[in-house]
């Protein structure tokens, strides 16, 4: 079975989706449970401190990824495991709750949708070998990612620094037959790290001194740190440029276009996070591209 998919490259790639579809059910669990966990770790954390307790009153029960099990957020129903199969259960039931019929996000099938069709963009582009798989497994962490900073302007660390982690120990098993982009050399990973941390950490404390405002945060220096453990420092301005860009792009749309206020801080995460992702797969192209344009 297995030298039947890793034979076949069309095989390996639905292979991936189906697989991935899963996954991305578990994202949406990652994403939504995730704050909340770290919310109830630092209130916690606050009464322990202070001895004081908190205004907000915390629900008693183990909370985490796996318990309790999924409900209905309007009438509280158990999610079945047939009312919980990606995408097709959503379409099954019209898009409503089995039980209530009241109306469920189209996020949910979106992110299960969205994190297949990437997967696979990534299995078709490295093709059946370690060097998919890690761009699949960097795939289905940079979505939480995403999602999350795009929900709370937060990323967290039990996400973002394994991710850093898992790059820098690819290294050492450079180099990989047939590899081109991931499992670099120990002193590109190592110094990518770095340089993606104190890149944006000295663009943070250059605008602070200047304005006296946060520009972004840590999540985000950690982030680049990540990305730079994984693809190698020789990819960082493509990032760095390629977020800044498009980040400003749509938000200056956001902003012509409903009138977005400018004083509300924008998660520079997502943008970092898809930069990076092209950059993964494209990356060496877009930079010959470039000084052919330039030179």
């Amino acid at each position: 079975m297995l030298e039947l998919i890793s034979g076949s490259a069309p095989i390996f790639i639905a292979v991936v989706f189906a697989f991935t579809l899963l996954i991305g059910s578990f994202l949406n669990v990652v994403i939504h449970r995730l704050p909340i966990m770290m919310e109830r770790e630092w209130r916690e954390q606050a009464e322990e401190l202070t001895n004081t307790p908190s205004e907000h009153k915390l629900p008693e029960g183990r909370f985490d990824l796996i318990i309790p099990r999924s409900r209905c957020p309007s009438c509280g129903a158990l999610i079945t495991a047939l009312q919980n199969v990606p995408v097709i259960s959503y379409l099954f039931l019209r898009g409503r709750c089995a039980n209530c019929k009241t109306s469920i996000s189209a996020r949910y099938p979106l992110v299960e949708l969205t994190t297949a069709i990437l997967a696979a963009t990534a299995a078709w582009h490295f093709g059946p070998g370690w060097e998919a798989t890690m761009a699949i497994v960097l795939t289905l962490t940079l979505v939480p990612i995403t999602m999350i900073d795009a929900d709370t302007q937060l990323i967290p660390d039990a996400i973002v620094l394994p991710l850093m982690w898992l790059g820098l120990a690819m290294s050492l098993f450079h180099p990989i037959p047939g590899a081109s982009t991931l499992f670099i050399s120990p002193s590109e990973a190592i110094v990518g790290a770095m340089a993606g941390y104190l890149a944006l950490w000295s663009i943070f404390w250059l605008f602070k001194l200047v304005t006296g405002k946060d520009g972004m945060g840590y999540g985000d220096f950690k982030l680049l740190a990540a990305l730079g453990a994984w693809l190698g420092w020789q990819q960082l301005p493509i990032i760095i440029m390629m977020s800044a860009v498009v980040g400003a792009v749509i938000n200056v749309g956001m902003i012509v276009a409903k009138g977005k206020d400018r004083s509300i801080p924008i998660p520079f995460g997502p943008y970092l996070a898809a930069a990076g992702w092209i950059t993964m797969l494209w990356g060496e192209t877009i930079k010959n591209t470039y000084i052919d344009l330039m030179f």
